[in-house]
């Protein structure tokens, strides 16, 4: 099965993506492909007071799913992507020291789209994000052939 055909088995519509009209989503260099950091649409709040672990790596695996999508803005495909580094900020009171924890919901979702192969990552707290959201991930993939 390829990872076009797997991501739609998954439930991800890679073409059902709406882009902000004031930055690149993604942009390449060289094989690379940069992806912005998107933010957990529907998930807003603070870990450790409004959400908890779960409900912060379901945030974060929104977060996954754009990204995702980003990334095929350069490619067209799934199939030509691997993922390489995530960063994720999440949104947490100063005693929450599961940021961990929360991003594995979008590692996660990598792990079982590219069957267990890993990535290189960094999970972080931040006082505030942008509107409230609860998780911001930004990503860099290869692009392969």
């Amino acid at each position: 099965m390829s990872l076009d055909e797997k991501v739609k088995a998954m439930g991800i519509d890679i073409e059902d993506f709406s882009p902000s009209a004031t930055l690149a989503p993604a942009t390449r260099i060289g094989n690379t492909v940069l992806v912005s950091g998107h933010v957990s649409t529907g998930y807003v709040g603070k870990l450790g007071r409004d959400l908890d672990v779960e409900a912060g790596k379901r945030a974060a695996r929104v977060c996954a799913i754009d990204l995702l999508k980003a990334a095929c803005t350069i490619t067209g495909s799934v199939d030509k992507l691997r993922l390489r580094k995530l960063l994720g900020a999440v949104n947490s009171m100063p005693e929450f020291t599961d940021q961990h924890l929360v991003i594995n919901g979008a590692s996660e979702l990598f792990w079982d789209l590219y069957d267990g192969e890993l990535h290189a990552r960094s999970a972080l707290g931040f006082a505030s994000l942008p509107n409230g959201f609860a998780v911001e991930i930004e990503a860099i993939f290869e692009i392969v052939d």
